[in-house]
């Protein structure tokens, strides 16, 4: 089968959806897929191999902005937007803070969910004919919601189907600015009717999208994410000194400074003798003053010698970071959509201790390796910490249940053959899945 995935990237971190995207096309060619990878706005920044095959980057970033603040730019000849298509210089607009903010991108959300409507037509009638060059697909699948401004014109241009995934937009959306926030969601209702197929991460996510946009339910799916599960090993002992984990973006919204808080009031409370905290994730210019913010509070709180933070890692210092923990935290304080965090560290055989909202409870019970508390209950998770890092035996119960779940049920390749799966129905009869 032919796919041509198109994707936006970061430029210059990692992100759990471009994670995602990456680990379902290198498992799709493993299956023995066509399938093509086409960056979009910002280059691909992965933390694993790259797929065989990945297309010149579309919707510049730096062209997709000017040409929303300016005509002129609407109607330059390519030799001059591919200057500004430049990948350092992509990567270095990428690191300046606010760049990729949703409450700076109002108009221009707007305008590429309007697709040939929108001041970026250029761009997408460039993509457009580059696709038709490279000959028609079976399928073309959007990583996620803020794209489906191109499904119209694609699907004009080679009469294909278009799914999309759906993980995490509304976030993004509701961050922006009035009116554009509104007007972003009329657009993004108007245009899910040009998608055949929807994908959500998780079945929550699912109901909230459905609910929102108004699909039917033959429209949308739920494909739980899956992982590479190369360099994680069957056993690994528990680390010498209690750790408390976090693998995340270096944030307030994935709850960083939640977890520190209640890391304090543990080292207070003194009855985990040793314990420690170790923070991992991406990190930008704009978390720095976040981040100095954490660790001025973890210094005036006496903590300093019993933190770690990790900014940046790659795949395989991320699998020897979650080797060294003894649970996982991540309080978000969002919807989160998945969060592929839980499934890495169950990898590693690292239990989780979540919020009792959005996803979480939903990976519970599909996985079995954790345990929520009531996000609602200003010690709940204090209280939670504490207990499991205190019942050695349910830790390693949920070590064990929790790893051999992952292994067996959310592998990238059970991922792949899923969307294959999901494809069925969308496909003329004849073709070979």
């Amino acid at each position: 089968m032919k796919i041509i995935q198109l994707t936006a990237g970061t430029g210059s971190f990692h992100c759990g959806n471009c994670v995602r995207d990456n680990s379902l096309v290198l498992a799709l060619e493993q299956l023995g897929h066509d399938c093509l990878m086409v960056p979009l706005y910002l280059p691909m920044v992965v933390d694993g191999p790259e797929p065989t095959a990945v297309a010149p980057l579309f919707y510049g970033g730096v062209n997709a902005f000017l040409q929303q603040q300016f005509p002129f730019f609407r109607k330059t000849p390519r030799w001059i937007d591919a200057l500004f298509d430049s990948p350092s210089l992509l990567r270095l607009v990428s690191r300046k803070t606010g760049a990729t903010k949703a409450k700076d991108l109002g108009k221009l959300t707007v305008s590429t969910l309007k697709g040939e409507e929108g001041y970026q037509v250029k761009e997408l009638d460039r993509l457009v004919e580059w696709l038709c060059e490279y000959g028609k697909p079976d399928v073309v699948s959007l990583s996620n919601a803020l794209l489906v401004g191109m499904a119209r014109r694609i699907k004009e241009a080679l009469s294909v189907p278009v799914v999309c995934a759906l993980q995490g937009e509304d976030g993004y959306l509701d961050a922006l600015p009035p009116p554009y926030n509104s007007e972003a969601w009329g657009l993004l209702k108007e245009r899910a009717r040009d998608i055949d197929l929807f994908v959500a991460v998780s079945n929550y996510y699912a109901g909230v999208m459905k609910a929102r946009l108004g699909l039917p339910e033959k429209q949308i799916r739920t494909i739980y994410n899956g992982i590479s599960l190369d360099g994680y090993s069957s056993s690994i002992p528990r680390p010498r000194h209690p750790t408390i984990g976090y693998l995340a973006r270096l944030c307030s919204v994935k709850g960083l400074d939640t977890l520190v808080e209640a890391f304090i009031q543990l080292k207070k409370r003194n009855t985990i003798p040793g314990l420690r905290l170790a923070a991992a994730g991406t990190m930008t210019d704009s978390d720095a003053g976040f981040i100095k913010k954490i660790e001025d509070r973890i210094r005036s709180a006496g903590c300093e010698s019993s933190v770690v933070i990790q900014p940046n890692v790659t795949r395989e210092e991320k699998i020897r970071f979650l080797e060294s923990l003894s649970i996982l935290s991540v309080p978000a304080v969002y919807g989160e959509a998945f969060g592929l965090y839980i499934i890495e560290a169950l990898a590693a055989g690292v239990p989780f201790v979540q919020p009792d909202h959005a996803a979480f409870p939903e990976l519970l019970a599909a996985t079995g390796g954790g345990i929520l508390y009531d996000h609602t209950d200003p010690d709940g998770l204090v209280d939670s910490l504490e207990s499991l890092l205190l019942d050695t035996e349910k830790l390693n119960h949920l070590d064990q249940t929790g790893r051999k779940v992952v292994h067996d049920h959310f592998s990238m390749t059970r991922m792949a053959q899923e969307f294959i799966d999901s494809l069925q129905l969308l496909v003329p009869s004849g073709h070979v899945l």
